[in-house]
């Protein structure tokens, strides 16, 4: 592979990560109302969502995806509930009034993980997004680059993540004095999400 084709990548993986989305506003939230901890929980099982899309674009499986509209659907709406879910079930919770110096319930590493992890494994797009764009940088007859390119993607998003925690952990103080109205915004955002995640033509 060219240095150039790499660094294009590169780049193209970047923007993919830094751009604010699904994944951002889950560790950002996690990052505010729970902590830091959690927050690396939600991008570990994030990580490793991305991974096993990884390996399915690898393989070839996730051009089921493309293929077939059925398939698309299916994991597309399974993602959108899941979404409504985490959304409504933060709803919920955040109906009772809390002290401005009452701990927030902090969950389990393994909860954390499987947040992230089930929340990537139940949309399509990183699969689609691995079957289109590894195809355009890989060598013809190389195929073993391909595990390059993805180390690379995970990568950038196990630096980057880590970096927006701590700037969160930072402003954590002062935004917990608004923890209730910001707890409730990022829950609507989440049904938002699945909401246009369910209504998102292929």
């Amino acid at each position: 592979m060219s240095t150039t084709a790499l660094l294009s990548f590169t780049f193209v993986a970047l923007l993919t990560v830094i751009t604010p989305g699904l994944e951002t506003l889950l560790v950002l939230r996690t990052a505010l109302l729970v902590g830091r901890r959690t927050a690396m929980g939600v991008v570990v099982g994030s990580t490793l969502g991305c991974l096993v899309w990884a390996v399915a674009g690898l393989v070839g499986l996730t051009a089921l995806l493309q293929a077939s509209e059925l398939a698309y659907d299916v994991v597309r709406w399974l993602g959108a509930g899941y979404l409504v879910y985490l959304g409504v079930k933060a709803l919920w919770q955040s109906r009772r009034p809390v002290e401005t110096d009452e701990p927030a319930p902090v969950p389990s590493a393994r909860a954390a993980v499987r947040v992230g992890l089930l929340t990537n494994l139940l949309n399509p797009k990183p699969g689609v997004f691995y079957i289109s764009l590894l195809p355009q940088f890989l060598p013809v007859g190389q195929p073993a680059w391909g595990a390059v390119l993805v180390a690379v993607h995970l990568g950038i998003g196990l630096v980057w993540f880590p970096i927006l925690i701590t700037a969160a952990g930072r402003a954590r103080a002062f935004l917990l004095r608004q923890r209730l109205l910001l707890d409730r915004l990022s829950a609507s955002a989440l049904i938002a999400f699945g909401l246009k995640t369910a209504a998102d033509a292929r």
